[in-house]
C-alpha cells in the first residue's frame, strides 16, 4: 500500500444499516412499503406531494435518532489522519458520515437535512416537516421539496467525481449493491484508468467480478479493519 496516496470511497447504504437505517428497497421493488416509482421519482411528487413530503419528514425526523457506527467512525479517523488526498462519495442522503467526524464528503444523492427551493433553486439545511409548504428562507416561495436526487434525475457533482477518479491510485466501494448507476459503474471507470480496486460488502455486489479485491463481512468489522491496515 506504499504506493498509494489518492483514494475515493464510494459508500453506500450498507455502511449505515448497522446503524438502522433501512437499505434503500427490497428484492419486491417495495422502500418502506412504498413502490419506489411513487416515493423516489419526479413523476411521484407530481402526482402526489403530501405522499412524498409525508415519507421524507419522516425519514428526516428518523435518520436524526441515528448514530454513527464504527464504519462511518473508522472513515473519519482516516479522513483525520490521510495525508494524500481523499474524497468519500456517499450515494447515502443520512449526515452520518459527517456526524462521525468525516469532512472530505460529497452527497451525490443529496441529504435528508436540506430543503431545495424548486422556485429560486436555494439549498436550505432542514431538519423539520415540509408538508406544511413552509416558505423558503432565501425567497419565500412555498416551493420546497427534499434536497435528494430521485430516479430520473442527475446526481450531484459528477465533474468532481470524474476528476477525484482520474487523480487516484485506489478506488474503493463500501456497502453497494452495485445496482444503481451512475456510481454502480465508477468501479469499471477506475479499471480503465488502471487504478486499484477494492470491494468492501457485506456479500457480494452485482459489480464484484470488477474488483481487484473483495473483502465480505459486515461493515462495522471490514471497514476498521481496512483502515488500521491503510493507515498501520
Amino acid at each position: 500500500m506504499t504506493d498509494i496516496r489518492n483514494i475515493v470511497i464510494l459508500t453506500g447504504a450498507g455502511v449505515s444499516a448497522e446503524s438502522g437505517i433501512d437499505t434503500f428497497r427490497d428484492a419486491g421493488g417495495l422502500w418502506e412499503q412504498h413502490k419506489v416509482e411513487d416515493v423516489a421519482t419526479p413523476e411521484g411528487f407530481a402526482r402526489d406531494p403530501d405522499l412524498v413530503l409525508r415519507f421524507y419528514d419522516m425519514r428526516r425526523e428518523a435518520i436524526q435518532a441515528k448514530q454513527p457506527n464504527a464504519a462511518h467512525e473508522a472513515l473519519a479517523r482516516l479522513d483525520r489522519e490521510w495525508d494524500g488526498e481523499l474524497l468519500i462519495v456517499t450515494q447515502n442522503v443520512d449526515d452520518l458520515h459527517e456526524r462521525a467526524g468525516a469532512k472530505r464528503t460529497l452527497h451525490m444523492h443529496g441529504t435528508h437535512l436540506n430543503a431545495w427551493c424548486t422556485a429560486c433553486d436555494a439549498r436550505t439545511r432542514w431538519t423539520g416537516p415540509l408538508i406544511d409548504r413552509p416558505e423558503c428562507p432565501k425567497c419565500g416561495a412555498r416551493s420546497l421539496r427534499p434536497d435528494v436526487v430521485w430516479f430520473g434525475e442527475m446526481p450531484y457533482e459528477m465533474d468532481r467525481i470524474y476528476a477525484a477518479l482520474r487523480q487516484a491510485d485506489l478506488f474503493v466501494s463500501i456497502g453497494t449493491s452495485g445496482a444503481v448507476y451512475p456510481a454502480a459503474g465508477f468501479v469499471r471507470d477506475a479499471r480503465e484508468l488502471r487504478i486499484r480496486t477494492l470491494e468492501l460488502n457485506l456479500e457480494p455486489s452485482q459489480g464484484s467480478r470488477w474488483f481487484h479485491e473483495s473483502r465480505h463481512g459486515p461493515a462495522t468489522q471490514v471497514v476498521p479493519q481496512w483502515v488500521e491496515e491503510l493507515l498501520g
